[in-house]
Protein backbone atom coordinates (compact mmCIF):
# COMPACT_ATOMS: atom_id res chain seq x y z
CA UNK A 1 0.00 0.00 0.00
CA UNK A 2 1.45 3.57 -0.75
CA UNK A 3 3.08 5.05 2.23
CA UNK A 4 1.23 8.18 2.12
CA UNK A 5 -2.22 6.34 1.94
CA UNK A 6 -1.60 4.42 4.85
CA UNK A 7 -0.53 7.95 6.39
CA UNK A 8 -3.75 9.28 5.55
CA UNK A 9 -6.01 6.14 6.89
CA UNK A 10 -3.85 6.09 10.37
CA UNK A 11 -4.47 9.81 10.60
CA UNK A 12 -8.60 9.41 9.74
CA UNK A 13 -8.65 6.96 12.51
CA UNK A 14 -6.96 8.59 15.06
CA UNK A 15 -9.15 11.60 14.04
CA UNK A 16 -12.07 8.88 14.74
CA UNK A 17 -10.30 8.53 18.05
CA UNK A 18 -10.52 11.92 19.10
CA UNK A 19 -13.95 12.69 18.20
CA UNK A 20 -15.17 10.18 20.24
CA UNK A 21 -14.33 12.06 23.09
CA UNK A 22 -16.77 14.72 22.82
CA UNK A 23 -19.77 12.48 23.53
CA UNK A 24 -17.81 11.17 26.65
CA UNK A 25 -17.34 15.10 27.80
CA UNK A 26 -20.77 16.00 26.80
CA UNK A 27 -21.81 12.85 29.02
CA UNK A 28 -19.76 13.56 31.77
CA UNK A 29 -20.77 16.63 32.24
CA UNK A 30 -24.32 16.19 31.00
CA UNK A 31 -25.10 14.98 35.19
CA UNK A 32 -23.37 18.23 36.74
CA UNK A 33 -25.31 20.34 34.51
CA UNK A 34 -28.47 18.94 35.09
CA UNK A 35 -28.16 19.51 38.62
CA UNK A 36 -27.10 22.91 38.30
CA UNK A 37 -30.20 24.18 35.87
CA UNK A 38 -32.34 22.42 38.85
CA UNK A 39 -31.03 24.40 41.61
CA UNK A 40 -30.79 27.25 39.02
CA UNK A 41 -34.28 26.84 38.84
CA UNK A 42 -35.10 26.64 42.35
CA UNK A 43 -33.20 29.87 43.20
CA UNK A 44 -35.76 31.38 40.81
CA UNK A 45 -38.89 30.23 42.01
CA UNK A 46 -37.75 31.23 45.36
CA UNK A 47 -37.03 34.25 43.79
CA UNK A 48 -40.61 34.35 42.19
CA UNK A 49 -42.60 33.24 45.18
CA UNK A 50 -40.77 36.38 47.45
CA UNK A 51 -41.95 38.64 44.51
CA UNK A 52 -45.20 36.96 45.03
CA UNK A 53 -45.62 37.86 48.26
CA UNK A 54 -44.36 41.21 48.37
CA UNK A 55 -47.23 41.95 45.48
CA UNK A 56 -50.14 40.35 47.92
CA UNK A 57 -48.41 42.19 51.02
CA UNK A 58 -48.84 45.52 49.13
CA UNK A 59 -52.68 44.51 48.37
CA UNK A 60 -53.37 43.47 51.65
CA UNK A 61 -51.81 47.15 53.28
CA UNK A 62 -54.29 48.57 50.66
CA UNK A 63 -57.20 46.83 52.08
CA UNK A 64 -55.94 47.73 56.20
CA UNK A 65 -55.83 51.36 54.93
CA UNK A 66 -59.19 51.03 53.20
CA UNK A 67 -60.68 49.56 56.30
CA UNK A 68 -59.04 52.01 58.51
CA UNK A 69 -60.88 54.64 56.45
CA UNK A 70 -63.98 53.05 56.58
CA UNK A 71 -63.56 52.24 60.33
CA UNK A 72 -63.25 56.25 60.76
CA UNK A 73 -66.33 57.21 58.46
CA UNK A 74 -68.27 55.41 60.75
CA UNK A 75 -67.08 56.62 63.89
CA UNK A 76 -67.31 60.00 62.06
CA UNK A 77 -71.27 58.78 61.69
CA UNK A 78 -71.35 58.15 64.71
CA UNK A 79 -70.67 61.08 65.67
CA UNK A 80 -72.98 62.68 63.17
CA UNK A 81 -75.89 61.03 64.22
CA UNK A 82 -76.52 63.23 67.11
CA UNK A 83 -76.86 66.02 64.51
CA UNK A 84 -79.51 64.69 62.52
CA UNK A 85 -82.58 66.84 62.09
CA UNK A 86 -84.32 65.56 59.43
CA UNK A 87 -85.64 62.12 58.50
CA UNK A 88 -83.73 62.47 55.19
CA UNK A 89 -80.70 63.27 56.58
CA UNK A 90 -81.32 59.84 58.76
CA UNK A 91 -82.11 57.85 55.99
CA UNK A 92 -78.79 58.89 54.30
CA UNK A 93 -76.40 58.23 57.10
CA UNK A 94 -78.18 54.64 57.26
CA UNK A 95 -77.00 53.97 53.88
CA UNK A 96 -73.90 55.33 54.33
CA UNK A 97 -73.10 53.19 57.25
CA UNK A 98 -74.57 49.97 55.74
CA UNK A 99 -72.35 51.05 52.31
CA UNK A 100 -69.16 50.94 54.58
CA UNK A 101 -69.79 47.77 56.92
CA UNK A 102 -70.55 45.74 53.34
CA UNK A 103 -67.12 46.90 52.68
CA UNK A 104 -65.33 46.45 55.74
CA UNK A 105 -66.93 42.73 55.62
CA UNK A 106 -65.13 42.35 52.11
CA UNK A 107 -62.26 44.32 53.47
CA UNK A 108 -61.82 42.04 55.96
CA UNK A 109 -62.41 38.41 53.87
CA UNK A 110 -60.07 40.18 51.29
CA UNK A 111 -57.15 40.53 54.10
CA UNK A 112 -58.11 37.00 55.62
CA UNK A 113 -57.89 35.54 51.70
CA UNK A 114 -54.48 37.25 51.50
CA UNK A 115 -53.01 36.09 54.14
CA UNK A 116 -53.70 32.61 53.63
CA UNK A 117 -51.99 33.21 50.06
CA UNK A 118 -48.72 34.55 51.87
CA UNK A 119 -48.85 31.72 54.32
CA UNK A 120 -49.20 29.20 51.56
CA UNK A 121 -46.42 30.77 49.57
CA UNK A 122 -44.34 31.35 52.45
CA UNK A 123 -44.48 27.66 53.45
CA UNK A 124 -43.50 26.89 49.75
CA UNK A 125 -40.50 28.75 50.23
CA UNK A 126 -39.54 27.20 53.00
CA UNK A 127 -39.87 23.59 51.34
CA UNK A 128 -37.89 24.80 48.23
CA UNK A 129 -35.20 25.97 50.23
CA UNK A 130 -34.99 22.82 51.87
CA UNK A 131 -35.06 21.23 48.61
CA UNK A 132 -32.32 23.52 47.33
CA UNK A 133 -29.88 22.70 50.69
CA UNK A 134 -30.03 19.56 49.51
CA UNK A 135 -29.53 19.49 45.55
CA UNK A 136 -26.35 21.97 46.78
CA UNK A 137 -24.66 19.46 48.63
CA UNK A 138 -25.32 16.82 46.08
CA UNK A 139 -23.82 18.84 43.54
CA UNK A 140 -20.75 19.03 45.24
CA UNK A 141 -20.56 15.21 44.95
CA UNK A 142 -21.83 15.33 41.70
CA UNK A 143 -19.02 17.97 40.29
CA UNK A 144 -16.61 15.79 42.17
CA UNK A 145 -17.53 13.10 40.30
CA UNK A 146 -17.42 14.72 37.20
CA UNK A 147 -13.86 16.15 37.52
CA UNK A 148 -12.95 12.60 38.09
CA UNK A 149 -14.45 11.49 34.91
CA UNK A 150 -12.92 14.29 32.88
CA UNK A 151 -9.75 14.09 34.17
CA UNK A 152 -9.12 10.17 33.12
CA UNK A 153 -10.83 11.73 29.82
CA UNK A 154 -8.28 13.93 29.10
CA UNK A 155 -5.97 12.21 30.00
CA UNK A 156 -6.60 9.24 27.13
CA UNK A 157 -6.89 12.48 25.05
CA UNK A 158 -3.87 13.52 25.16
CA UNK A 159 -2.30 10.52 24.85
CA UNK A 160 -4.08 10.37 21.37
CA UNK A 161 -3.26 14.10 20.15
CA UNK A 162 0.53 12.73 20.63
CA UNK A 163 0.16 9.75 18.31
CA UNK A 164 -1.62 12.50 15.96
CA UNK A 165 1.31 14.92 16.55
CA UNK A 166 3.95 12.11 15.69
CA UNK A 167 1.83 11.33 12.62
CA UNK A 168 1.79 14.88 11.10
CA UNK A 169 5.38 15.40 11.44
CA UNK A 170 6.09 12.54 9.25
CA UNK A 171 3.13 12.93 6.72
CA UNK A 172 3.21 14.48 3.43
CA UNK A 173 1.76 18.17 3.69
CA UNK A 174 0.14 18.17 0.03
CA UNK A 175 -1.76 14.65 0.65
CA UNK A 176 -2.19 16.17 4.16
CA UNK A 177 -3.55 19.82 2.92
CA UNK A 178 -5.91 17.34 0.42
CA UNK A 179 -7.06 15.27 3.54
CA UNK A 180 -8.39 18.23 5.35
CA UNK A 181 -9.76 19.80 2.21
CA UNK A 182 -11.94 16.59 2.16
CA UNK A 183 -12.46 16.10 5.73
CA UNK A 184 -14.36 19.93 6.48
CA UNK A 185 -17.28 18.49 4.57
CA UNK A 186 -17.16 14.53 5.03
CA UNK A 187 -15.65 14.45 8.64
CA UNK A 188 -15.41 11.39 9.70
CA UNK A 189 -16.13 9.82 6.48
CA UNK A 190 -13.14 11.29 4.81
CA UNK A 191 -11.11 7.90 4.40
CA UNK A 192 -13.57 4.89 4.07
CA UNK A 193 -13.33 1.49 2.84
CA UNK A 194 -14.33 0.09 -0.37
CA UNK A 195 -16.70 -3.25 0.18
CA UNK A 196 -18.60 -5.12 -2.64
CA UNK A 197 -17.10 -2.54 -5.38
CA UNK A 198 -19.04 -0.02 -3.07
CA UNK A 199 -17.67 3.30 -1.52
CA UNK A 200 -19.10 3.29 2.03
CA UNK A 201 -19.07 6.81 2.32
CA UNK A 202 -21.70 7.41 -0.27
CA UNK A 203 -22.74 3.64 -0.72
CA UNK A 204 -22.57 4.42 -4.67
CA UNK A 205 -20.90 1.34 -6.53
CA UNK A 206 -17.27 2.56 -8.33
CA UNK A 207 -16.01 1.81 -11.42
CA UNK A 208 -13.97 -1.02 -12.69
CA UNK A 209 -10.62 0.89 -13.53
CA UNK A 210 -11.21 3.05 -9.58
CA UNK A 211 -11.91 -0.64 -7.96
CA UNK A 212 -8.34 -1.83 -9.82
CA UNK A 213 -6.86 1.38 -8.54
CA UNK A 214 -7.71 1.23 -4.94
CA UNK A 215 -7.06 -2.46 -5.05
CA UNK A 216 -3.72 -1.83 -6.24
CA UNK A 217 -3.22 0.98 -3.43
CA UNK A 218 -0.27 2.34 -5.26
CA UNK A 219 -1.66 6.18 -5.29
CA UNK A 220 -4.36 8.30 -3.19
CA UNK A 221 -7.76 7.13 -5.04
CA UNK A 222 -10.81 9.14 -5.17
CA UNK A 223 -14.41 8.27 -4.65
CA UNK A 224 -16.00 9.05 -8.42
CA UNK A 225 -19.42 9.94 -6.94
CA UNK A 226 -18.25 11.66 -3.74
CA UNK A 227 -14.50 12.70 -3.57
CA UNK A 228 -13.80 10.62 -0.46
CA UNK A 229 -10.42 9.06 -0.16
CA UNK A 230 -11.03 5.12 -0.80
CA UNK A 231 -9.19 2.30 0.38
CA UNK A 232 -9.20 -1.82 0.78
CA UNK A 233 -9.34 -3.42 4.31
CA UNK A 234 -6.08 -5.57 3.23
CA UNK A 235 -6.95 -7.78 6.62
CA UNK A 236 -9.98 -8.63 6.02
CA UNK A 237 -9.50 -8.81 2.27
CA UNK A 238 -7.02 -11.52 2.84
CA UNK A 239 -9.45 -13.57 4.65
Amino acid sequence: MNKHLKQLIDLSIVDKEIDAFEPQIEEANYNYEAALAKTQSIRSDIENLTNEIKAEEVKKAKNELHLQELSDKLEENAKKSSEIKTEREMKSLQLEEEIAKEQITFANEEILRLDKIIEAKKEQIEAAKETLKELEANLETVKADVDAKLKVINEERQEVFKVKEKLLSDINQKGLAFYQKIRRWAKNTTVVKVEDQACMGCHMVINDKTYSDVIRGEEITNCPHCGRILYIDTTSHEE
